[in-house]
């Protein structure tokens, strides 16, 4: 009978440990790596400094150092192979980054011409009537009113004079649609440029979403094995005491409270170096939306949280409850196939707002972060439970490494 209390007992300081360190990875936002180190280091502690343990332990100490030694040497080469990772992952989004921006220029400059093209097509429309107007009307009359502007000549000197407006004139329209032909060549020159600029940016963006993928791919090979680990250290882990809860739990309320004050300060006190600074103004304010975008922004409010680091899983259940397709995918991929703006004045209602990487933590720099534009300079966001952040404070939080950009989920337009 004391065995199997002391069993159970046993049991329930694990489950007790357990739910602590989660508690600290659900306040944090830390990954599921950051748990599992935790784990592997308090089991440590108490048996390499003699924190209580559960009675009939002691003799397995020196065997349970020795696994707990194999599996942290273990763990830190993994740990080491999914750090490189995420170095490369981030170098890689930071490349995608700037061809995004060069893609945003380059339609800029597209849109710019094909309007300077529309313009000039009316232009020459206009000079091309005129003279059609003037030939007909002389064609109908025979000439007569270039004739009767010669023969109303008084003198010799005015019938010259006549004679060299008639011809100006004609020579001003030629001149005009010539100027206007030559105009509306170099444009569709330029167009097409520019157009062949932006397929080879589109070729590359795609070449390096593919290279992202296969980050991707082996991130979760990586994870893999550290889903294994975690099963191995979990048996390993065979003393717990309420010393070492205590000190998970303290942890855990340092944590919540250095988060609270880093949200009030709007992230700018975190670390990873200075944030992104967004433009002024907002975007689109919530009135002047239209039905399909408040559908989507009262699906925000009626979609609670799938659990931390699930922001871009969230996102896929919100535009599902608004009526429209699962999405699937991380936010980097969001951010890669859906985010072509960074400027607000593209911003409305209902886009996704995202990162494809940023630095405050691992799961951040593989996996990026996403939430949605809700209006009045607001975004919704999913990090553990929903909250509702200022546009420009989550721009600065997270745009640590690339520039934060928004966009129509699924290329559906919402405000169409």
């Amino acid at each position: 009978m004391s065995q199997r209390t002391n069993t159970n007992h046993e049991r329930m300081d694990e489950s007790a440990l357990t739910n602590a360190f989660l508690s600290i990875a659900y306040q944090d936002q830390l990954s599921r790596r950051s748990v599992l180190k935790g784990l592997m280091g308090l089991a440590g502690a108490a048996v390499l400094f003699g924190l209580p343990r559960a009675a009939g332990a002691a003799e397995a100490t020196q065997e349970t150092l020795d696994a707990l030694a194999d599996a942290q040497a273990e763990y830190d080469a993994v740990q080491a192979q999914l750090n490189e990772i995420a170095s490369q992952f981030q170098a890689l989004s930071v490349e995608q980054e700037q061809t995004l921006s060069q893609i945003e220029d380059v339609q800029l400059q597209i849109d710019d011409t094909q309007a300077q093209i529309d313009k000039k097509q009316e232009e020459l429309a206009d000079k091309q009537g005129q003279l059609a107007t003037r030939v007909t009307a002389s064609y109908k009359d025979g000439g007569n009113n270039a004739l009767a502007l010669l023969f109303s000549s008084e003198s010799f000197d005015q019938l010259l004079s006549n004679i060299y407006y008639i011809d100006k004139v004609n020579a001003a329209d030629r001149a005009s649609i010539e100027e206007i032909n030559q105009i509306q060549a170099e444009l569709e020159q330029q167009k097409g440029e520019l157009e062949t600029q932006k397929a080879d940016l589109e070729e590359l963006r795609e070449q390096q979403t593919q290279q992202l993928s296969e980050m991707q791919a082996k991130q979760n090979e990586v994870q893999e094995v550290l889903n294994g680990l975690s099963g191995e250290v979990q048996e390993l882990i065979a003393q717990r005491d309420a010393e070492i809860v205590a000190a998970a739990e303290a942890e855990a309320r340092a944590a919540e409270e250095a988060r609270r004050q880093q949200q009030q300060q709007g992230g700018s006190s975190s670390g990873g170096g200075g944030g992104y600074i967004p433009e002024a103004g907002s975007g689109q304010d919530y009135n002047a939306a239209t039905a399909a975008q408040k559908r989507v922004v009262n699906a925000c409010y009626a979609t609670p949280s799938p659990g931390a680091n699930y922001c871009a899983m969230w996102v896929s259940q919100v535009f599902s409850r608004a009526g429209y397709s699962y999405m699937g995918g991380n936010a980097n991929d969001m951010y890669a196939r859906y985010c072509t703006y960074s400027s607000k004045a593209q911003l409305q209602v209902g886009m996704i707002v995202a990162v494809s990487t940023y630095s405050k933590n691992l799961a951040g720099q593989i996996w990026g972060h996403v939430g949605i534009y809700i209006g009045d300079n607001r975004v919704m966001e999913n990090i553990g439970y929903i909250n509702t952040n200022n546009l420009d404070s989550w721009c600065n939080y997270y745009g640590d490494t690339v520039t934060p950009r928004w966009g129509w989920a699924m290329g559906i337009n919402l405000a169409a």
